[in-house]
């Protein structure tokens, strides 16, 4: 929540109106708090925190089980408290067998984001759309799914778990196996059924003809582009574009720090300048040093109000 800002209802309430009201409901992804609000700015209902955009973004480091829960649980606390929409965060492999699953929701579910997604991967894990990956045993599979939905009714029957299964890809995987994997862990009590990474129209047709429950679909990597009409049209209820903000955002800090380094402060006052004319208009209202002086003037003493008269700087408007 954005700060002073209470949110009303649950997350998982919210989120599930959403799903209710969307079809499909569209979904980025972020990486970290900032980005959140970015996509919150720009009109988005719900967001992603993206596993493989917070290992990069927060450690540097490649989505391969590298990220551990407490790092996770904190980037997806700092995103769920720093917007108002509802956050799917991904939870990985849930960080161990189903009795480490359980702690996951536990600790998921306290920093305040509507759901999560776990997944079948043989831990350590890697990105979905990476070869090399495996899954583990049906019954473990199940058994995993069973242990987050339990954990989930036990605490917050409102929070959304989303079954993931990378079986299509995984070596020696198929889509029979996933659709079989897809069945069971909505058997077990999963919200909406993840079929990692198919391959084609055809092989995402066939995942909404036969699993028996809500659709999660992450467009990246190897799966087909398409439009929201032609999702709507195979049922799919939610989509995710994960990398989309993180792609983008990369190429325009390498373009920057290579200006950077070749004009130095030029480059610095161009960018300052350009800022000021975007829709964001200034740097220090879109962080919410306005919000700032709005609480000092509601919740500190009158004299507090002083310093703001002969200070150099960015002046905050209480006002706005």
């Amino acid at each position: 929540m954005r700060l002073g800002q209470a949110q009303i209802g649950r997350p998982g309430e919210r989120l599930r109106a959403l799903l209710d009201a969307h079809k499909p409901l569209i979904m980025p992804g972020c990486y970290n708090a900032l980005s959140a609000r970015l996509l919150e700015d720009a009109g988005f209902e719900s967001v992603y925190m993206s596993g493989y955009g917070t290992s990069l973004g927060m450690l540097g480091l490649p989505d391969a089980g590298l990220a551990t829960l407490t790092e996770m649980v904190l980037n997806a606390k700092n995103i769920a408290s720093a917007v108002r929409v509802p956050v799917i965060a991904d939870a990985d492999t849930g960080h161990g067998n189903a009795i480490n699953t359980v702690r996951c929701v536990e600790e998921f579910i306290r920093s305040g984001v509507a759901g999560i997604h776990i997944e079948d991967q043989v831990a350590p894990k890697r990105c979905g759309h990476v070869a090399g990956r495996e899954v583990i045993g049906r019954a473990e599979a199940v058994a995993k799914i069973r242990a987050a939905s339990d954990t989930r009714s036990a605490l917050d029957p409102s929070f959304v778990i989303v079954a993931r299964t990378d079986s299509r890809g995984a070596h020696g995987g198929s889509m029979e196996e996933a659709i079989w994997r897809a069945n069971a862990f909505l058997d077990a009590g999963a919200d909406l059924a993840f079929v990692e990474g198919p391959a084609s129209e055809e092989e995402l047709a066939r995942i909404t003809r036969e699993v028996r429950g809500r659709i999660f679909y992450n467009m990246t990597g190897i799966s087909p582009r398409l439009s929201a009409e032609q999702m709507a049209e195979l049922g799919i209820s939610l989509c995710i574009l994960p990398g989309a903000l993180l792609r983008h955002s990369i190429m325009a800090m390498a373009d920057l720090a290579a200006q950077l380094r070749s004009e130095g402060p030029l480059a610095e006052s161009g960018i300052d300048a350009r800022f000021r004319q975007h829709r964001l208009g200034n740097l220090h209202a879109f962080a919410g040093f306005n919000e700032i002086r709005a609480l000092e003037a509601a919740y500190l003493p009158e004299e507090a109000q002083e310093k703001y008269k002969s200070g150099l700087g960015h002046m905050p408007n209480a006002a706005e």
